[in-house]
Parts: structure tokens; C-alpha cells; sequence
């Protein structure tokens, strides 16, 4: 195959997960041990995800989506209640807050860095507000501080959506420790994966109690044992529950990715380090710089263009970066950018300025502890010759 101008021969995909033998190996003891649910590695897993975040409790699920909406439920968040957010962010965080019936409350950005404002946070405080979503986006934590103190006063208690931030520190407090629930996903483009996944972490031991009830239709706790010689073949029904139980299979898979964590991260910052390296003197382009005294996880490398310095749309750029055999992506298409959440919220799309203008230049890089240097290296310098190429 003819190499692109980039150099590179074959597609750079956006992201690629890292299995080795060892997750390879566990699936397959799982598969031929007979238990492929909700089981004993499950169990293994929950323990392994806690320590790694200095949580007291992890309750696996089958996605963050499915950790969000448990938390939720769990505090108690329905009709009348309001739980203000950001619009910088996945569908499944707004998604999860109207599955509880109750009324997502948006609040815009930061100026510079698409992590929610407090200010913005303390403005949309009303009577109504139950709790504080904050969205740890591309793995750097939010101002925990501030919000803190917002949630205090008013009364909220504060989740954190944190898909992206595993490991990352606040002000060395890791994320997973900090928010009355912190929300992880494990799906197959996060930093570590288990194939689909999420993680519920939190020190509260009743929430932790009813999430583990409710993930698996409302039933006794440890009902996923009556097939076992200890179980029983009883159980009850204690609440109205869901279907949203981590199979032992994708365990399988996240437990050697937890032994994983620290070299991916080293990876991970290596890899942005050559990226600001090379980046940095090229015409139009901002670079990510999570603001504060945090730790990311760099679960993603966003830039922003500028088209009238950089001679060249957003939407240009990725194309022309694909004709390069090089992936890139969006993160986020604000939510008060979508058809839906604008039809039944009554929202439009200057309703967090913000959000929006950072939204407009963002480009994902690809990022993964798989990429070599160059890798990195042809993604740059496919960069540099199409700004340049652009400007002339």
C-alpha cells in the first residue's frame, strides 16, 4: 500500500485498545469455568477498581451510563428535583438525570477549558437543586473546591461523572474518592477497558448497598449466588430495580487492565509531551492545558483551530487529516446542540456560549498508549503541512 503524505501506510486509527495475553487468558478460564455473569471475578474486580481510587465501595455495571443513573436513584433524585451539569459532555450524563424524572439545569463552561464553571455552577443554584454533576472532561478534574462549597450551601450532594478521569488527582485527592459517587466507564475507547463497562465508587456504604440491589432487578443482594453450593434458591424483590450487572467476562478483562493503569498513564503523558513538543509553534492551533493544580488522566489530546489564523476549517482539517490515514474525533457535541434536548428542554444553541466557541474548534488527536513516537511524529507533521499548505 502507498504510504500517504503523512507517511503512514496504514489508517491511524483514533484510538486502539491494548489486550494482552493475560486478559486474553482470563476470558477464556471465565468462559470455560461456566459462570459468565454477575460473579466471583466481578466481585474480584470491585474490590481491585476500589483500592485503585482509595474508594471504600465499587459497584461494577455494565456501563457508566447505568453507574450515573444508579446514583441518582439512589440519592433519592426524581420529579421537581434539579441537577445542574454541563452541556460539555456525552448524552448519558443529561440521559440519566431524565430517567430519574427529574430536570437537568445546564451550566457553561469555562472560558478556556471545557470543564464546568463554578460561577455558572453557583448562578443556577435554586431550591430545586439536588445535586451537582460535574464532568471531569478529558480526564482533568473540575474545581472540586469550589463546587464543594456550592454544594454545601445549598444542600446538593455532588456526583461526579468521571468516564474520562481514571487516574487523575485533584489537588492529590484521586477522583473516585471525592464526590458522594464517582461515575467511571470501561468501554473499549476509555483508558482502561473491559470491552463495555462502568464503575460506581463511593465511601456512602447504603448507596453502595442499593445500587448493588437495584443493578440487578431490585433483588437480594447476593441472589447472583443461589446457583452456587453456598446460594439459595430464594430471593426477594426489595425495590424496583434494572438490568445493569457487569458480566464476569468483561471483569475478566478489567482486572488485568487495572494492573495496567500506571504504565498506560506513563504512556499517556510521554505521548502529550511530544505532542506539545511538536505542536506548539504551529500557526492557528491551541493546545490542551487543564487549568489548576490537577493531575489528568489525558484520556483525550483536544485542540483547537482557529480557521483565520490556521487558513483552514475544523471540519476541513479532519477530512484532509483522514486523507492522511490519520483518525481524529469531536468531543462534545454540546448538549444544548441537540434536536431532542432542545424539543423537550426548551433549549437553544446560544445557551452556553462557551461551550459552544469550544465546541467549534475542537479536534480529538489520536491518543493511546499502542501509538509510537511516530506515530505521533506523522500526526504532527501532517498537521504542520496542511496549516501551512492552508495559509499559503
Amino acid at each position: 500500500m502507498m504510504a500517504k503524505k503523512s507517511g503512514l501506510p496504514e489508517f491511524l486509527a483514533f484510538h486502539r485498545p491494548y489486550l494482552g495475553s493475560e486478559e486474553i487468558e482470563e476470558v477464556v478460564d471465565t468462559l470455560r469455568s461456566g459462570w459468565l455473569t454477575l460473579g466471583p471475578k466481578t466481585a474480584r474486580f470491585e474490590e481491585k477498581f476500589a483500592a485503585q481510587v482509595g474508594a471504600r465501595f465499587a459497584v461494577a455495571t455494565s456501563s457508566c451510563t447505568a453507574a450515573l443513573h444508579l446514583s441518582l436513584d439512589g440519592l433519592g433524585v426524581g420529579p421537581g428535583d434539579e441537577v445542574i451539569t454541563t452541556p460539555y459532555t456525552f448524552p448519558s450524563t443529561i440521559a440519566s438525570i431524565l430517567y430519574c424524572g427529574a430536570k437537568p439545569v445546564l451550566a457553561d463552561t469555562l472560558p478556556e477549558f471545557p470543564n464546568i464553571d463554578p460561577d455558572a455552577v453557583a448562578a443556577a443554584v435554586t431550591s430545586r437543586t439536588k445535586v451537582i454533576l460535574p464532568v471531569h472532561f478529558s480526564g482533568a478534574p473540575c474545581e472540586m473546591d469550589s463546587l464543594e462549597q456550592i454544594a454545601s450551601r445549598c444542600g446538593a450532594a455532588i456526583v461526579e461523572d468521571a468516564a474520562h478521569a481514571l487516574p487523575a488527582c485533584y489537588k492529590g485527592r484521586a477522583v473516585g474518592s471525592i464526590g458522594r459517587a464517582s461515575c467511571f466507564s470501561l468501554y473499549a475507547g476509555k483508558n482502561i477497558t473491559a470491552g463495555e463497562g462502568g464503575v460506581l465508587t463511593t465511601d456512602d456504604g447504603d448507596l453502595a448497598a442499593q445500587a448493588r440491589i437495584k443493578r440487578l432487578h431490585g433483588i437480594s443482594r447476593d441472589a447472583w449466588k443461589r446457583y452456587t453450593a453456598e446460594g439459595s434458591w430464594y430471593y426477594e424483590v426489595q425495590d424496583l430495580g434494572f438490568k445493569y450487572n457487569m458480566t464476569d467476562i468483561n471483569a475478566a478483562i478489567g482486572l488485568h487492565q487495572l494492573d495496567r493503569v500506571k504504565a498506560f498513564h506513563e504512556r499517556r503523558l510521554q505521548l502529550v509531551k511530544l505532542y506539545n513538543d511538536k505542536l506548539r509553534t504551529v500557526e492557528g492551533l491551541t493546545l490542551p492545558r487543564p487549568p489548576g493544580d490537577v493531575e489528568s488522566s489525558w484520556h483525550l489530546y483536544v485542540i483547537r483551530i482557529d480557521p483565520d489564523q490556521a487558513g483552514v476549517s475544523r471540519d476541513s482539517l479532519i477530512e484532509m487529516l483522514k486523507a492522511d490515514n490519520i483518525g481524529s474525533s469531536v468531543h462534545f457535541i454540546p448538549a444544548h446542540h441537540h434536536p431532542y434536548f432542545q424539543e423537550r428542554l426548551g433549549w437553544s444553541g446560544d445557551l452556553c456560549p462557551n461551550a459552544s466557541r469550544l465546541y467549534r474548534g475542537a479536534i480529538s488527536l489520536p491518543l493511546y498508549p499502542a501509538m509510537s513516537d511516530g506515530d505521533v511524529e506523522a500526526v504532527c507533521a501532517s498537521l504542520e503541512r496542511i496549516v501551512e499548505e492552508s495559509r499559503a
